[in-house]
Formats: structure tokens, C-alpha cells, sequence
């Protein structure tokens, strides 16, 4: 976000506006004086100013009735005050209209740019809070720029006008239910109810009295009737995650339910009809459980009318930093703390991981941040021990590249200059003792995998510092 730099000055001392704009443009602070309250106000309808400073007496328009003004118009607006009355009235009178601060004359220099950069730091605090305010209305949506994402947004935009069957796929943390939720918010049954059961969550012997419901006494501890959430999402829709975990028993109920759109309770003999869209998940392979007679075929076919598939966060990492932003910004609210920023650094270094537990791992990550890391600002040495770890051992292996990146980054990030001059020789020994273990020592054979000739590799022996190998 660009730093507020846009100061109004408004004074009729023609001295103390020229004092002022020389001393604020040298710290590279963009000005526009007024002689006039009434001129400044004519402005403030077609522009507005990060800062104001204003004299309290003036031509026209007093300091006082032009900070109420000015405040109305531009809500949370800095304003301070000048006066060459400098008395208690007038000071408190300056405060009470809601002055940032209040600068009696003859006044020191330094010390008015002082209060002006506070001023501008205020300023842009407010802005950051404006932005991360407006921020609650992605909870009720999905966030996701990455293609595989809009493909996702595309499914649920044509099934909006629909109650058509649908089944999600997805690793775990991938936010499947989220995805559910929203085919359900932008559907015809909208104002009704949305129940989610995870299949794996509930013991396989209550699987089918939650499901359905049951009468008093069908089985010890059911003390009276009760009804299911096929029951209780009628005119909604029932969301069943990890649909891959049904008992077989169930499977046939289930699809006998889908089929004719009723069902008994457990102990009872009175049909139940009810309307419910089913929405079903997995991230399971659902054909090859098939194949092993896990899963019924048939179900499998009502299910799978709509498949969508739902990308892990490693396939869409460009989201990392908002979907970061959004979680920070959640876990704040939640704790009653200021929300975390990523350092560029940070962004890029969480960018670069693979994530494998998915869009929740990031979740949990930036709650562990908002308890964990003393600043405001984020920096790599605060992430988790264990992504700094993963990195560690996983990225020299798998990709070189990325580990170089992520080193540069973080040189960078820590103030480092010159950062060639450390890494061109790290990089040749390492290449040039792994080619010397290659060869056994051998100089000539050495060279020749590095696709130097002999002199150039003796050179570099000698200016890295570096043990000879053989000559032959």
C-alpha cells in the first residue's frame, strides 16, 4: 500500500507556509498551501489530503469551524492545528473539534515535521484499517484467483438455478464443505436448510439413526422419537462429506432414499418423505473402491451426476497470499489483536511450499502467527519451526532452484547486499567438489563434467581456496 505524502498547509502568513513546504518537501512529502480556509474547503470537493495543517485565525474562515468542516466531510481526516494564541481555550477548543494535534508558534521546525510524519502514519494506519474492515465479506465466499479456482467459481455460477445432484472431490483441507456451502447459497433452495454430516466423524453403528432419524425405543438409549438430518434439511440441502466412509448398509438405504425420496427411521414403519438435493464429497478414488466392492456402482452413478473437483492449495499457490490476508484477518477478530502482515519475503517463501495439508494447514498457520510472532509485521524466522524445517530438508533435494530463492530471500530480507559475491563461489565449490567426488580427484575428468577446460578448473581451485585433486 502507498504511504500517505499529500499535506495541505493553510495559513495567511506567507512566511510560515514557505517554512513549512521547504522543510516538508525535503522529506519527500508532496504539498499544496492555501492563504485561505474557504479556498481549501472549494479544493476538498474534487480532492482530499492525507494531512492538513491550518492556522486558527485567518481571512474568512477560522482554523476551528474549517476542522469541523474539513472532519465532516473527510471522516478520520488528520488535521493540526497552528495558533500564535496559544491559551487554554483555544488549545482545548482545537482538541474537543477533533485536532490531531495542537502546534502552538513560534514553533520548532523539526518538531513540526515530526508531528506531520505522525500525522501520516496515522493516516495510513486508517487507511490499512478501512481496507482490512471490508475484509469479513470474503468469509461468506470462496477466495481463489488461480485458473483451476475459476473453473470451481464457473461450476457453481451454472448450477445456480439447479438441485442437481453433485459430488466433490478433494484432498483433505482443501475446504470442500466451503464449496458445498456455496453451491447451496447461490441455489434455489437458498432460504432454506443446509445440514453437513461428515461420514467419517460419526461411529458406523450411528450412522443410520443420525442420518434418519428413529422412533422411541428402537434401540437401548433412544428414549423418544427423533428426527434425522434427511428430516431436518428437508427444502434444504444435506451436505454428506466423505461419502467414500458409508457402510454398506447405508449405501443401500441411501440410495433407496434418492430413488424415491423417502425413507423409515430406524424402528419405525411409516414412510418419511422429504425434498433434499444431496451434495456429496470425497477425497477418495470413489471408482477404485468401487472396483475393490467398497463402495455400491449404483450409488456411485447417483451421485456422481455433477462432479467437481476441488485443486490442492500446492496447485494454486498465486492464492496463498490472500487467502493469508483473509485467515490473519479472521484470527484477529477472533483473538482481539492487531492483524499480521507478510513482509514481501514471507510471502514469497510461503508462496514457495507445497502445503500438503492443504488450504486448513495454511489456516492453522496463520492463527499459530497471530498468537506466536511478537511484531506486526511477519518475517521468515517467525513462521512455524516445522515449514522452515520442511523446507530445509525437502527443497535442496527436490529443487535447487527453490532453495536458492528462498536463501536470496531471505539475504534480502535480513539487509544483505552484494549477495553474488556470497553465492557465485558457494555455488562453483559446491559444483566442483561434487564433480572432484565424481572423478575421484581426477582433474582432467573433473573439468571436463563441469565443461571447463583443466587451466580454468586449477584457477578456481586456487582462487576459492580449495584442496587440488590429481592431475590425471
Amino acid at each position: 500500500m502507498q504511504k500517505p505524502n499529500h499535506v495541505w498547509i493553510i495559513d495567511d502568513d506567507r512566511s510560515i507556509r514557505w517554512v513549512l513546504e521547504r522543510s516538508l518537501q525535503q522529506e519527500g512529502i508532496k504539498i499544496t498551501s492555501f492563504e485561505t480556509g474557504d479556498k481549501a474547503l472549494q479544493q476538498l470537493g474534487s480532492e482530499k489530503p492525507d494531512v492538513v495543517i491550518t492556522d486558527i485565525r485567518m481571512p474568512g474562515i477560522d482554523g476551528l469551524s474549517l476542522l469541523k468542516n474539513m472532519t465532516e466531510q473527510v471522516p478520520g481526516l488528520p488535521v493540526i492545528i497552528m495558533t500564535a494564541h496559544s491559551d487554554l481555550d483555544s488549545a482545548v477548543s482545537a482538541y474537543q473539534g477533533g485536532a490531531f494535534e495542537y502546534l502552538p508558534k513560534p514553533f520548532d521546525v523539526d518538531e513540526a515535521v515530526a508531528v506531520v510524519k505522525r500525522a501520516l502514519a496515522h493516516a495510513e494506519e486508517q487507511m490499512q484499517e478501512e481496507v482490512t474492515a471490508a475484509e469479513p465479506e470474503m468469509a461468506t465466499e470462496i477466495i481463489g484467483e488461480a485458473p483451476a479456482m475459476q473453473e470451481v467459481f464457473r461450476a457453481i455460477g451454472r448450477l445456480s438455478q439447479s438441485n442437481i445432484t453433485v459430488l466433490i472431490n478433494g484432498e483433505s483441507g482443501t475446504g470442500k464443505e466451503l464449496v458445498a456451502r456455496a453451491l447451496h447459497r447461490h441455489s434455489p433452495r437458498r432460504d432454506n436448510t443446509f445440514i453437513a454430516l461428515n461420514m467419517a466423524a460419526i461411529p458406523r453403528d450411528l450412522i443410520e439413526s443420525e442420518l434418519f432419524g428413529h422412533e422411541k425405543g428402537a434401540f437401548t438409549g433412544a428414549g423418544g422419537q427423533r428426527q434425522g438430518r434427511f428430516e431436518q434439511a428437508n427444502g434444504g440441502t444435506l451436505f454428506l462429506d466423505e461419502i467414500g466412509d458409508m457402510p454398506a448398509e447405508t449405501q443401500t438405504r441411501l440410495l433407496r432414499v434418492l430413488a424415491d425420496g423417502e425413507f423409515y427411521r430406524v424402528g419405525g414403519h411409516t414412510p418419511v418423505k422429504v425434498d433434499v438435493r444431496i451434495i456429496a464429497a470425497t477425497h477418495q478414488n470413489l471408482e477404485g473402491l468401487v472396483e475393490d466392492n467398497r463402495f455400491r456402482e449404483d450409488l456411485f452413478h447417483r451421485l456422481n451426476v455433477i462432479r467437481i473437483h476441488i485443486p490442492k492449495l500446492g496447485d494454486r499457490r498465486e492464492d496463498v497470499p490472500k487467502l493469508a490476508q483473509h485467515f490473519f484477518h479472521t484470527a484477529a477478530n477472533e483473538l482481539g489483536v492487531e492483524t499480521k502482515i507478510l513482509l514481501p519475503a514471507t510471502e514469497n517463501y510461503l508462496c514457495s511450499l507445497d502445503w500438503p495439508g492443504n488450504v486448513r494447514q495454511l489456516e492453522n498457520t496463520c492463527r499459530w502467527i497471530t498468537v506466536m510472532a511478537s511484531g506486526r509485521e511477519v518475517h521468515i524466522e517467525d513462521l512455524p519451526p516445522e515449514l522452515l524445517e520442511r523446507n530445509e530438508t525437502e527443497s535442496p533435494s527436490g529443487d535447487w532452484d527453490k532453495a536458492l530463492r528462498h536463501w536470496a530471500d531471505q539475504a534480502l530480507a535480513r539487509g544483505q547486499h552484494d549477495i553474488l559475491s556470497e553465492a557465485v563461489p558457494t555455488f562453483e565449490r559446491a559444483l566442483i567438489e561434487t564433480a572432484l567426488k565424481h572423478t575421484a580427484g581426477r582433474k582432467r575428468d573433473a573439468a571436463n563434467l563441469l565443461g571447463w577446460g583443466r587451466n580454468t578448473l586449477t584457477r578456481k581451485l586456487k582462487e576459492l581456496d580449495m584442496v587440488e585433486g590429481n592431475e590425471e
